[in-house]
């Protein structure tokens, strides 16, 4: 008979990707992952394999819920400058930590094939963004057309790891914003 989990998935997950947030991979051992999620380490081989196969499904999680928020940046804006501006804004959890799967491509994208896989799988969908973002603000005039959509989403995404890195060390939220401007000045 199969065994039934007695345990919310979503939530063991979310604590689990709060602890690689805050942590990093390697710094974070089995105990720490029993200590935060609560259940015991033959509960979490079980359920979730490893510890990398939880890895694995903390960072699909955390760019689930970055999926979200951008979604739903995309509802709310029409100007394709502005959307790229939201984009740039930092959640709490990122100040403070920088971006989870920003840390991983410095921790672990050349340690695990899967790892950089989905890394790289991630920069080319936000680079994809990106491009339909530019080429809709270039289309409107709102975006210089100096460089090609592809060029300046190759840029963004770059400089939007670069933020979330530097966004650590930043105490006050205007020299954040104050970062993110001249770095979206090159666009108008």
């Amino acid at each position: 008979m199969p065994r039934v989990e007695i345990f919310n998935r979503e939530d063991v997950l979310e604590k689990a990707v709060k602890l690689f947030h805050n942590k990093g991979y390697n710094a974070t051992s089995m105990q720490d992952l029993v200590d935060a999620t609560g259940l015991n380490r033959s509960s979490i081989y079980n359920s979730f394999g490893s510890k990398m196969e939880l890895y694995q499904q903390s960072l699909r999680a955390y760019k689930a819920q970055a999926n979200k928020y951008v979604q739903k940046v995309l509802v709310h804006n029409s100007d394709p400058l502005e959307t790229i501006r939201k984009i740039f804004a930092t959640s709490p959890d990122d100040k403070v930590n920088g971006c989870l799967l920003g840390n991983c491509t410095t921790e672990m994208a050349n340690q695990d094939i899967d790892i950089k896989n989905f890394l790289t799988n991630n920069l080319i969908s936000m680079q994809d963004l990106f491009v339909e973002l530019v080429a809709s603000g270039q289309a409107s005039g709102s975006i210089n057309g100096n460089k090609s959509a592809k060029d300046y989403a190759a840029y963004l995404f770059t400089a939007l790891q670069g933020i979330r890195v530097t966004g650590i060390l930043l105490d006050e939220q205007k020299d954040f914003e104050s970062i993110v401007d001249t770095m979206l000045s090159v666009l108008e």
